[in-house]
């Protein structure tokens, strides 16, 4: 059960540093293939919801080697797929962004696997 914790931790940092990510974008502006790095690198530098993204991904990064290191890869990879659920659902009720029907079968579909995978 332990193990399970620290890998919904890894799995909840990793989700985090996206929903952060994607926050710090939308503060940005859209990227298109005709603004230069140049252009957007200070506003991206300065963004903190960007730095605070970063941080999440170093701390997930550290917490999945301590998972690595008691759980076989297989086991744990598994729990990845739950990011695009927890991602999913936050951009919903954050960005209001949409999801189909199609996404909550998917997303179903992917707890069912987890919870397959858990048990084994």
């Amino acid at each position: 059960m332990k193990n399970i914790c620290l890998i919904l931790a890894g799995v909840l940092f990793n989700a985090g540093a996206q929903l952060l990510m994607r926050k710090g974008m939308l503060d940005i502006g859209t990227i298109s293939l005709h603004s230069s790095v140049k252009d957007m690198l200070p506003k991206m530098i300065t963004a903190g919801y960007l730095w605070l993204s970063i941080a999440c991904y170093g701390i997930s990064a550290l917490l999945w080697m301590v998972i690595l290191s008691r759980v076989e890869v297989s086991f744990a990879y598994a729990f990845l797929s739950l990011g695009f659920v927890i991602v999913a659902l936050m951009g919903y009720l954050i960005f209001n962004e949409h999801i189909t029907r199609i996404r909550i079968a998917g997303m179903v579909f992917i707890g069912t696997g987890v919870l397959l995978v858990s048990r084994s």
